[in-house]
């Protein structure tokens, strides 16, 4: 089974990323689903999204967790059982867990041009630091999307904007790792991010 990387943030946090090479059918029969969760799977009409449902449970079984121990809050947050944090992606051919004892989020996302017509959506402070950014322009925007996607999974609660709650302190070029910010009515809060670039793909995870 491909796992591609696992990664250990610090002692209390762990990272796993999955390339989903196997068909629909052996991650069918790599995982056991509750029946909630099978009627989910059997739903989607995609089946790069039934691939990456599925390959999310496989890499819950790497970290010796089953299905059942996986439930969400009314937010669409997920949880385990055990008490342990949990956030989870996928996108296209790969999909990552993180677990930790901290509160925690993770994104993975295909790095392409399209973002940039979506930038002014979630770009505000950055902008004053991006505009002298040409080559690795797209790289940047998809590092600061999964910075602030990883922000809203883990904060999971409704009104939270990328554009106007979410801030990434500059990244450097040699740097695989920044500051962000969430700035949501009275609450401020600070965040450790790492992120990593493979394969044209960009995964970031935030640490409270």
């Amino acid at each position: 089974m491909p796992l591609y990387k696992i990664i250990t943030p610090n002692s209390q946090t762990v990272v796993k990323i999955w390339k989903i090479t196997e068909s629909f059918n052996d991650l069918m029969q790599a995982v056991n689903l509750k029946p909630k969760s099978l009627e989910r799977v059997l739903g989607m009409k995609s089946e790069m999204h039934q691939r990456g449902f599925l390959s999310v449970r496989c890499l819950l079984k790497a970290f010796g967790y089953e299905d059942v121990d996986l439930s969400y809050d009314e937010n669409g947050k997920p949880y385990l059982k055990d008490g342990k944090h949990i956030s989870i992606t996928h996108s296209f051919h790969f999909s990552g867990v993180i677990v930790s004892d901290a509160i925690i989020g993770i994104d993975i996302e295909k790095q392409r041009d399209k973002i940039s017509t979506i930038a002014h959506k979630f770009i505000n402070y950055e902008a004053s630091y991006l505009k002298n950014t040409v080559s690795d322009y797209i790289k940047k925007l998809t590092i600061i999307w999964c910075i602030k996607e990883s922000l809203y999974k883990l904060f999971a609660t409704p009104g939270l904007s990328f554009k106007q709650h979410c801030l990434v302190i500059p990244i450097s070029d040699n740097e695989q790792e920044t500051i962000a910010w969430i700035d949501y009515e009275d609450i401020k809060q600070r965040y450790q991010v790492q992120f990593l670039e493979f394969e044209g793909f960009t995964c970031a995870y935030a640490i409270k």
